[in-house]
C-alpha cells in the first residue's frame, strides 16, 4: 500500500451540546440556474355572448399492455375450487338440518294437536260422541 499518494482532507467536525454534527469546511455550492417562468395561457376572447377558450388538450393514450406467458396456476384453481364447493356443502348441510328440526317441530306439533283432537270427540263405547252417561237407578223391595 501506498502511503505517498495524498490523502483527501477530512472536514473537522464541531458539534453542539445536543450532538449534532456541524462541518467547519461546507462543499462548494452548486451553480445557480437560470429561471424560466412557465409560459402563460392564451388570454380568452370575449366576444357578445361567445366565450372562446383554448381547447384541452387530451391526455396521452396509456401503452398497450405486453402479454407475457405466465404460468398456470392449477394447483391454486384446484385449492379455491376445493374451497368453495366444501363451502357450498357446508351451507347445503345447514340448509337440510335446518330444514329438518322445522320439519320435525311441525311433525311433533300436529302429533299433539291429533292427540288432544282425539281425547276431546272421542266417546266411551261404540255410538260414538256420546260423551258423559247417566245413570238412574230405582230399587224398590216388595218383599217385605
Amino acid at each position: 500500500m501506498d502511503h505517498t499518494a495524498p490523502q483527501p482532507a477530512v472536514p473537522t467536525v464541531l458539534y453542539t451540546p445536543d450532538g449534532t454534527p456541524y462541518y467547519a469546511h461546507q462543499p462548494a455550492p452548486a451553480p445557480l440556474a437560470l429561471y424560466h417562468p412557465p409560459t402563460p395561457l392564451p388570454a380568452p376572447i370575449h366576444h357578445p355572448g361567445l366565450t372562446y377558450l383554448p381547447a384541452p388538450v387530451a391526455p396521452a393514450p396509456l401503452p398497450a399492455p405486453v402479454a407475457v406467458p405466465a404460468r398456470d396456476v392449477w394447483p391454486a384453481r384446484l385449492l379455491a375450487g376445493g374451497i368453495g364447493i366444501g363451502a357450498g356443502g357446508l351451507g347445503l348441510g345447514f340448509l337440510l338440518q335446518t330444514l329438518a328440526a322445522a320439519t320435525t317441530g311441525l311433525g311433533l306439533l300436529v302429533a299433539a294437536l291429533g292427540v288432544l283432537y282425539l281425547l276431546k270427540n272421542s266417546g266411551g263405547g261404540s255410538r260414538g260422541g256420546g260423551g258423559a252417561v247417566n245413570v238412574s237407578v230405582n230399587v224398590t223391595n216388595r218383599n217385605r
